[in-house]
């Protein structure tokens, strides 16, 4: 079964004055973007929450215009072409058949980052330009009348990608109906008050989706519970625990972790495998850029700020330089760094996350997951990455 994770992403793209945030009140029919007659308006990227028939849910983002002048222009720019990494599916609006270096420019970078786009030619009410201009397939609408707008949204679901609003399974072909899944979920101070965080929800629903059971369980009750019931099908722990909970699990039972599971689901898991021993072949000085999903206060018990780094500081035997990227903020130059190390990315989507670390994979720089790293400084990182490595080679015998 399928589950909708992340929302998809649509970036709206184009010159200044090209009637973007016209279009996305068009298509979304209400009035969710600034439009004035000035151009310019749209100044830093702005996403706005839609519903589209067809997709669902979704994430409209509207950009500055990509011929904006001036160093603030520029500026301006820059953020707009940051976004190309966190989307899905592009427009790329034009007016009278416009087609110059801005546009061929947009659409070289979405085949680069291997985003679907169309091009849209807005105002065609006006009915002026060259069509013939234009090296791609033009839909026509006008955001002013609304003609040709039904057809564009047709369009945009026809080629939207799937992968973008309907994901695969969490725990894929690992459990069925009737099996049991025990999920050890610690509570310390980085828990939210009165709830589960995020991966524990959503690894309850996909075990429901399964109509397999679901037992949830602090590390205390965990030896009581394995001696007084049937083996699990699986036990997947909160990552800090796996020292502990790796020693009260027998070998037999299939272990893995929160963040492993996230990592097989929507990471770079095959270059996580490949560059998570590299943890052995750190040296003094090295730098370690950490990637977080999310934007949060951080305390002294935050994986990824204090523990994580302390534990690899500690195996390692050396002096070591981290830093930290929060949200989808702008990950710094990539160079510098021996090892890129992603959390689970439970708040981003997967086309997100593969392009926040294809900068280090293109240059060849490790790249791991907080769960695989932690299950590796504690030893198991083979047990741990166990039960997906079996499964992908079961996949490719079939």
């Amino acid at each position: 079964m399928k589950g909708r994770e992340g929302k998809p992403h649509i970036g709206i793209f184009g010159r200044r004055n090209n009637g973007k945030s016209s279009l996305i009140n068009a298509i979304v029919g209400q009035e969710i973007s600034i439009v004035d007659a000035q151009a310019g308006t749209t100044t830093d990227p702005v996403r706005k929450a839609i519903e589209i028939f067809g997709i669902g849910p979704a994430i409209i983002i509207d950009t500055a215009g990509i011929d904006d002048e001036g160093a603030i222009g520029r500026k301006r720019i820059e953020k707009s072409t940051e976004v190309l990494k966190q989307i899905d599916f592009a427009l790329l609006v034009i007016t009278h058949y416009t087609f110059g270096e801005p546009e061929r420019w947009l659409a070289e970078h979405f085949k680069t980052f291997g985003i679907p786009f169309m091009v849209v030619n807005n105002k065609c009410d006006e009915a002026t330009g060259n069509p013939a201009g234009v090296p791609f397939p033009v839909w026509n609408v006008s955001a002013h009348t609304h003609e040709g707008i039904e057809n564009l949204i047709a369009e945009m679901v026809k080629q939207m990608p799937e992968s973008a609003y309907v994901s695969r399974s969490l725990l894929g072909d690992l459990i069925c109906g009737g099996d049991t899944v025990v999920l050890v979920t610690p509570i310390d101070s980085e828990a939210p008050e009165g709830r589960l965080i995020l991966p524990q929800v959503q690894m309850i629903r996909d075990i429901l989706d399964h109509d397999a059971l679901a037992v949830v369980l602090k590390e205390g009750r965990l030896a009581h519970y394995l001696d007084t019931h049937e083996p699990p099908k699986l036990v997947i722990t909160d990552s800090q625990m796996f020292e502990r909970v790796s020693r009260i699990v027998p070998e037999e039972i299939p272990m893995t972790g929160f963040s492993i599971v996230l990592a097989h689901h929507k990471g770079d898991f095959e270059h996580y495998l490949e560059g998570t021993p590299h943890l052995d072949h750190l040296h003094d000085g090295d730098r370690i850029l950490m990637l977080e999903s999310c934007t949060h206060r951080n305390s002294c018990e935050d994986i990824g700020r204090h523990k994580l780094p302390a534990w690899i500081q500690r195996y390692t035997g050396r002096t070591l330089h981290f830093d930290f990227v929060a949200g989808l903020n702008e990950v710094p130059d990539i160079q510098p760094y021996a090892m890129v190390i992603q959390c689970g990315g439970c708040m981003i989507t997967r086309k997100q996350l593969i392009n926040r670390l294809k900068p280090a994979v293109d240059q060849h720089i490790p790249v791991s997951n907080y769960g695989m790293v932690i299950a590796y400084l504690n030893g198991i990182f083979e047990r741990a990455v166990k039960p997906f490595v079996q499964q992908s080679t079961a996949s490719t015998h079939e």
